[in-house]
């Protein structure tokens, strides 16, 4: 009884909120509908910071007439074709997908709804050429090797890490650090550097720990740098495209596989202790587990980046949803988004390092399984010599 009370004051509830925010669209006289105003498109908010861009957007002024004006930063757009050749401009030559340039098309939401392209071969940002009618042109192939602002913000983040990187190492050049204390950013960053050649490399490595120091070490401040970047407002989220995560995925899986020795392949296709029936079994298994792992790094880091983003652009996008319900929804909801809003970003700052941490472990733990067979030759080689 009190449950099924619980549950009609739930259902009176939720009717007199939707009663009291709901909106009412009124009928003309003439019967005709009044042209709805577009609202608050949240998937439109959230695919347009999650995928890659021509321009870094940072705004929307919306003018007294409800017209949306958007600020943004260009970028260099670069189009190849056989056809046409080469040909470069900035992406605000499209006028934020409103016009075309040099019979190029860049497409918009609106645009693949209105000329009822197939969403699945076209996405928004993507650029078509067109004829001089302004029709999509099939016969024309492009190759797009623009300057989106997923790998803009690469290249800065690389510039930025290398020039921090040269000045450590200047200062180690000059004595700070070895026969002084660490100064400035050095003594910020070496107990990060100690702490991956402690804890990562030497446990995992062995004695090749020295060797695959500096790649450990690239990697692990590569990811980490792009993460914090990524939180940056009006920022790319890089570390959550497939294909940047896809690149240091392969990377490490050829170093893993340049590692490897013939002590490795042995215990993938003829484990030792293992009775012959059960080996038709985990041969293909163990094989097959040589591409998983890469294959997890690549998805661990890209999940795990593009998750976060996502959340808190919901959480932000809950105002203006409440809000076109009602302002005094939007005005409500508010602070609770902004509260978990913030809540979830702190928790990102965190997931930054530790994503960096776990990839570059994972890694040196795959490479610690392909040189296995080389530690213990080494270990026994010492043996013996000890023993002579």
């Amino acid at each position: 009884m009190p449950s099924n009370c619980f549950k009609y004051l739930l259902v009176a509830g939720f009717s007199f909120f939707s009663l009291f925010f709901s909106n009412n669209s009124f009928c003309q006289e003439n019967g005709a509908h009044k042209e709805e105003k577009k609202g608050f498109d949240a998937k439109e908010v959230i695919f347009g910071h999650v995928l890659n861009n021509h321009d870094f957007h940072i705004i929307d002024i919306v003018g007294n007439n409800g017209e949306k004006r958007p600020v943004s930063i260009p970028l260099p757009v670069i189009l190849y074709s056989k056809q046409r050749g080469l040909d470069a401009f900035m992406s605000s030559d499209f006028h934020h997908g409103e016009q075309n340039y040099h019979n190029y098309m860049m497409l918009t939401s609106e645009k693949i709804g209105e000329l009822k392209l197939d969403p699945t071969k076209y996405n928004a940002q993507d650029i078509v050429a067109v004829n001089d009618n302004g029709e999509i042109d099939t016969s024309v192939r492009i190759y797009d090797i623009s300057l989106t602002r997923n790998v803009v913000q690469m290249l800065i983040a690389l510039a930025l890490f290398t020039w921090v990187m040269l000045v450590i190492a200047k200062k180690y050049k000059n004595g700070y650090g070895v026969t002084s204390a660490p100064k400035g950013s050095q003594s910020l960053l070496e107990p990060v550097i100690t702490f991956v050649r402690d804890e990562v490399a030497k446990p995992n490595l062995g004695n090749s720990f020295e060797k695959y120091l500096p790649f450990l070490l690239t990697i692990f401040f590569f990811i980490l740098i792009n993460n914090i970047f990524g939180l940056i407002p009006g920022s790319a989220n890089v570390t959550g495209n497939i294909a940047f995560t896809a690149v240091l995925g392969i990377i490490s899986f050829v170093v893993i596989l340049y590692s490897s020795d013939k002590h490795y392949w042995g215990h993938i296709f003829n484990p030792p202790g293992v009775p012959l029936g059960v080996k038709f079994i985990l041969v293909p298994v163990e094989f097959i587990s040589v591409f998983i792992k890469p294959f997890a790094l690549i998805i661990r880091l890209f999940a795990n980046m593009v998750a976060g983003h996502i959340i808190i652009i919901c959480l932000i996008s809950l105002i203006f949803i409440f809000g076109n319900m009602n302002k005094y929804a939007g005005w409500g909801t508010a602070p609770f988004s902004i509260a978990f809003t913030i809540f979830i970003y702190l928790i990102e700052v965190l997931v930054a390092f530790l994503q960096a941490f776990i990839f570059t472990m994972l890694t040196a733990v795959f490479i610690g399984q392909a040189i296995e067979g080389k530690e213990h030759q080494h270990h026994e080689d010492h043996e013996d010599s000890m023993l002579a």
